[in-house]
């Protein structure tokens, strides 16, 4: 519901504690400076404490406050909101629950913002390939159904270049006789893709080039022996070089964003506040905010954020404009790589 200043009042459940905490306070850094340059609109946080549970209490509490709801950080609670907003008969919008199943999961009630996991692996992919670099990959997938789904892809867009590929499950031993240039993939867990390649590069022959999701965000530079080299892929990073139709602009973001935390923000408070401007935007040309308007007029949109395109499938909310960014770490930490589209 509005609130008595006719604002819009936006809910947001956030892992500020728990596991995700490190993901859930970027979320909410990335949301207050969203809403500090929009005086329309009210924000309510509550943290879900990284559990399933908590997160389903708190989004019960919110939902009758909240004209509009954003779901949580991660896959296994963006799955958990789908199924209250679904019972809830509510819309939420994803940006931060990338699992394939999660998006196409409540059709009518869940608008994703970030790329399906299965496509997560394909900047690195077709980098792989254009640059003539090791045709022998092995895939590294974590315990989780993210870490499955961005290591099936890996597999199936590799194949298809016709690199040779080998998937392996969490904790499998890496080859002991690997080719003389192989490469190595990683899908898992943040501390499960640190552990896979500390293990790769102990071996006597390690691979020449090495690309892991958990190298996407810059934590990852305090947590390895000389990240210099490794390739890493996320939703978003800055100097991706995306132009803005909706929400602030990237240099106004990044530059808000240091002045608070000190340091460059990572895609998870891109994709916050990304998903709030769209959330908003669909608000205002609906005119109202009932379930049903917001999914017609989602579904219709095409739009730009600072975190890249927008747009989804009418039919299940999935993501199909946004794309995956790549990131090599050099002397002076990680940049952008712009790697060719096709």
């Amino acid at each position: 519901m509005r609130t008595g200043t006719g604002r819009l009042r936006l809910g947001a459940c956030l892992s500020l504690s728990g596991r995700h905490a490190r993901f859930g306070t970027q979320a909410r850094l990335g949301l207050e400076i969203w809403q500090s340059s929009n005086d329309a609109t009210e924000l309510v946080i509550e943290d879900d404490q990284s559990r399933p549970e908590v997160l389903e209490a708190a989004m019960r509490r919110l939902a009758p406050r909240c004209d509009l709801m954003l779901g949580p950080y991660s896959t296994h609670l963006t799955r958990r909101a789908g199924q209250v907003a679904a019972s809830l008969d509510r819309l939420i919008w994803n940006h931060g629950g990338s699992g394939d199943d999660v998006e196409a999961a409540h059709p009518g009630h869940v608008v994703s913002v970030p790329t399906p996991a299965s496509r997560y692996a394909a900047p690195f992919i077709r980098h792989l390939y254009g640059a003539a670099e090791p045709l022998h990959l092995w895939i590294i997938q974590g315990k989780g159904s993210f870490g499955r789904q961005v290591a099936a892809g890996a597999e199936t867009t590799a194949r298809s270049r016709g690199i040779h590929t080998v998937r392996l499950g969490p904790g499998e031993p890496l080859p002991s006789a690997p080719p003389a240039a192989w490469a190595l993939f990683c899908a898992g867990s943040f501390e499960e893709d640190v552990e896979t390649i500390n293990r790769a590069r102990a071996l006597p022959g390690p691979p020449r080039t090495v690309c892991a999701v958990a190298a996407g965000v810059r934590e990852f530079g305090a947590a390895i022996d000389d990240p210099h080299g490794i390739y890493g892929v996320g939703q978003w990073f800055p100097g991706s070089g995306h132009g803005a139709e909706l929400g602030p602009a990237e240099p106004d973001f990044l530059a808000a964003y240091e002045d608070r935390a000190g340091v460059l923000p990572d895609y998870p408070a891109a994709q916050a506040a990304a998903t709030a401007a769209i959330a908003t935007h669909c608000a205002r040309l609906t005119g109202g905010t009932t379930r049903e308007a917001l999914w017609r007029t989602a579904s219709e949109l095409e739009t730009t954020t600072l975190f890249g395109s927008f747009k989804i499938d009418p039919g299940t909310g999935v993501q199909v404009g946004h794309r995956a960014t790549l990131v090599r770490w050099g002397t002076d930490g990680p940049a952008a790589v712009r790697s060719p589209r096709a």
